[in-house]
């Protein structure tokens, strides 16, 4: 019964995405996949289709580097007309710096995306940057309170390029600053909190800046199975002409690991 509750859940309402809780060199030695995916079909006023999967394939050697890749698609169209449509990957490694210090990481990413309702044709950026683990600042606080705890800053930057649907402004190449910050409480072996900021400025014209903020319990249904509940408010200080800078909501995701 339990079961079935749950997958008429995820039939009615779900995205499906992969947790953002950061990924640590020896979490999960060897290799591990990670995905979810959703169906919402609803007829009436209007009728309403929208179609999402995404999935995570990473490789942990424990030892001094973890790498993962993630690819996602979402499509949709409400009373025949199309309100969705979205491609986005992902490719990041992370490793060890320096042999005595279980703290310092470095990380190097590229991305690639498109967004019909964005009006963003293709973007794909590259860059690199430093993550530190802020283990031994929670424990001074308390580490009784934040032994299950993990949280991280990033600084680094990136190269993009975003090639857009539209004439007026049909593209732009731009270095940004990235900054960062990750939360995760770990409640038991079922359930967590996790948080993440990101903060993405132009180098040459700071007030060009755009941030991302992410919410998100996961709780642990059946064996493998999880349902992650979460809220997004994402700011784009300078959008193209007709788009608003805010984007925020709520999703609820069923994410399978294996």
């Amino acid at each position: 019964m339990k079961l079935l509750i749950i997958l008429l859940i995820t039939l009615t309402s779900l995205f499906g995405v992969v947790s953002i809780k950061p990924v640590e060199i020896g979490d999960a030695p060897g290799i591990t996949t990670a995905g979810g995916v959703s169906l919402d079909s609803r007829r009436g006023n209007p009728d309403r289709n929208n179609y999402s999967g995404s999935v995570r394939l990473t490789y942990d050697n424990s030892i001094n580097y973890v790498t993962w890749g993630e690819v996602a698609a979402e499509y949709g169209d409400a009373a025949g007309r199309k309100n969705a449509n979205n491609l986005y990957g992902h490719i990041r490694h992370i490793r060890k710096i320096d042999s005595m210090s279980n703290s310092l990481r470095a990380e190097y990413f590229t991305q690639i995306q498109s967004d019909e309702f964005k009006r963003i044709e293709n973007r794909a950026l590259g860059g690199a940057g430093m993550r530190y683990r802020l283990l031994d600042l929670l424990n001074s606080i308390s580490s009784d309170f934040f032994s299950n705890a993990s949280a991280y800053v990033g600084v680094g930057g990136f190269y993009e390029y975003i090639g857009y649907t539209t004439s007026t402004d049909p593209y732009e190449n731009n270095i940004r600053l990235n900054t960062y910050f990750a939360y995760t409480m770990q409640f038991d072996k079922k359930t967590s909190l996790s948080y993440t900021y990101y903060y993405q400025p132009k180098i040459d014209e700071i007030d060009d800046y755009m941030t991302f903020n992410k919410l998100e319990l996961k709780v642990n249904v059946y064996e493998q199975m999880y349902l992650s509940f979460n809220v997004y408010y994402n700011i784009d200080s300078v959008p193209l002409t007709g788009l608003i800078p805010d984007d925020y909501g709520q999703t609820t995701n069923f994410i399978f690991e294996f």
